[in-house]
């Protein structure tokens, strides 16, 4: 029996070679270890052929201590057995991310620290380092910037309506064996998970996060063709993404699908066998991907409200990684109205953690205008929809059509991604977010029109709150009385502060703005912060 040192939190890799010349080792043999930590708890994790008679397991220990393990084959190869002993140490890290609901805004890492997920979207991000792309500036320059979060997804899409091509696709990036045409779900390219296996290590050294998206839009080949895509192939993909990825400390969310409710047959619109394919799947992942990584869907529709799709089995689904992008016409794209309305609709009862993972794309108008529903997502939108996401209690993922997609312009970034970069100050530097929750009845009665309502986080001692004022203007506050409170105004523009004056009586509190607009007309938006002395 063999002993290896290991550390606390660290992916640990056994590399095992068959004597033996299997026809298609990707199926014809099944490589499991079984880890028991010190506390006696067992983990099965699956291994995964990783060419020329190799296999692979990958494990990352949770606990410090002496752990055993065993490593086996079926059927029978002496080759591919072994087995011994793991002293692990441990180590100062953060740890995985953890979905915990009802405490700080719904994820905390391992270590207690709690998590404010700033995202961005860049789904062909594998894909685009395989065609030789500048990824890793990218992935460095978005950590330097405060993000912790990208949304990628391990299938590629060459194309997305109406005209979203991958202009920058020189390389085949189908992940399976055979092709589009003639696919083999029995067996996958290893070429480009070698490339995947780079960006994920890469990741893993900056410490930056990757929502898993395991299968793309249903509305693509395979996965809006079920009659061919059978589940024996679907689990068959799953595991492998599984036993390649689960034991990295970036991979924060396993998402089953982008816009879930494209099954079975890419048609989009609410579907309720939808909901019963993603609680089977998700308690499916659970049970194979055991280093327990938050099982997550994004969704379509937005309702109905999530806590009824999932009512049948509430501990299936961690959280949702939620869609919606209020106003986008020409009108009103600026304003970005009724984002908060529907989050509240959606996640009304829902007893699970969520992120606000979409709310648009940016227009770069250098770009053509591949994407009409992209075309009034302006840098406007960009601010004031995460803001309005933010005043949910919620973390944030946002997308540019530089990056998230059919384009590839990774080396420069759009106007509106400065906008989040004062947003994150505000939330992990100004206020403690962690300790802030949604407080609507701070706002005395008014009338508003729509999206001009300010909207209220606060302290549940109400020793700091915060108001967001979409439009600026004049909110009256009723605060606790006695309390003496200071009060400034933060430009979610700029990231300034100054301060504010305020003035009433019994506990009613009047603000006014400062005055402004754009050069396009819109009044300026401002966030409000009092805070007691």
């Amino acid at each position: 029996m063999s002993e290896i040192n290991a550390t606390y939190r660290t992916v640990h890799e056994w590399e095992l070679q068959s004597g033996r010349s299997y026809e298609n080792p990707f199926i014809d043999v099944r490589v499991d270890a079984t880890f028991t930590a010190p506390s006696g708890r067992m983990f099965t994790i699956p291994g995964f052929y990783d060419g020329d008679r190799t296999w692979r397991v990958r494990f990352n220990p949770g606990e410090v201590g002496r752990w055993t393990y065993r490593i086996s084959a079926y059927p029978e190869d002496p080759d591919l057995r072994r087995e011994g002993e793991l002293e692990v140490t441990p180590r100062e890290t953060r740890g995985f991310l953890k979905a915990t609901p009802g405490r700080a805004w719904g994820f905390h890492y391992e270590s207690g620290e709690p998590a404010f997920i700033l995202g961005d979207t860049t789904y062909n991000l594998f894909g685009m380092a395989h065609c030789g792309l500048d990824v890793p500036s990218f992935l460095r320059r978005r950590t330097e910037q405060g993000f912790n979060l990208l949304r990628v997804r391990v299938p590629v899409s060459p194309f997305h309506p109406p005209e979203g091509y991958s202009d920058w696709q020189t390389r085949r990036t189908w992940p399976w064996g055979g092709s589009e045409q003639a696919p083999r779900f029995d067996r996958f390219n290893l070429d480009y998970f070698h490339t995947v296996d780079q960006v994920v290590r890469q990741a893993e050294e900056l410490g930056l996060g990757f929502e898993m998206i395991m299968e793309a839009w249903g509305f693509e080949f395979p996965f809006n063709s079920r009659s061919i895509f059978v589940p024996e192939w679907e689990e068959l993909w799953m595991r492998y993404l599984i036993a390649r990825y689960d034991a990295f400390n970036c991979v924060y969310f396993w998402t089953l699908m982008n816009e879930y409710e494209y099954y079975p047959n890419g048609d989009w619109h609410y579907k309720p066998v939808a909901d019963r394919w993603a609680m089977r799947m998700g308690r499916w992942v659970k049970g194979v991907a055991q280093h327990g990584h938050i099982v997550s869907v994004h969704n379509g529709p937005r309702e109905p409200a999530f806590a009824r799709r999932f009512a049948a089995d509430p501990g299936a689904i961690d959280a949702i990684m939620f869609q919606e992008w209020g106003t986008r016409d020409r009108e009103n794209g600026w304003l970005a109205t009724g984002i908060e309305e529907q989050i509240e609709r959606s996640l009304a009862g829902w007893w699970g953690s969520a992120v606000f993972a979409e709310y648009g794309y940016e227009r770069n108008p250098e770009l053509p205008l591949g994407f009409p529903a992209h075309e009034f997502c302006d840098p406007e939108h960009t601010r004031r929809g995460a803001w309005r996401g933010a005043f949910c209690a919620l973390g944030i993922i946002h997308g540019f059509e530089n990056s998230w997609g059919p384009f590839a312009v990774l080396d420069r970034d759009q106007p509106g991604l400065v906008y989040l970069l004062h947003l994150r100050r505000f939330f992990t530097e100004i206020v403690p977010f962690h300790r802030m929750r949604p407080a609507p009845e701070l706002i005395a009665p008014d009338t508003f029109a729509p999206g001009h309502r300010p909207l209220a986080l606060a302290t549940e001692d109400r020793d700091v709150v915060a108001v967001y004022l979409p439009v600026g203007g004049t909110v009256e506050l009723v605060l606790p009385t006695g309390e003496p409170y200071r009060a400034r105004w933060f430009d979610p523009r700029t990231g300034d502060l100054q301060a504010a004056d305020m003035s009433g009586v019994d506990g009613r509190w009047r603000f006014v703005a400062p005055p402004g607009q754009d050069e396009q007309g819109h009044p300026w938006d401002w966030v409000l912060i009092a805070d007691s002395r």
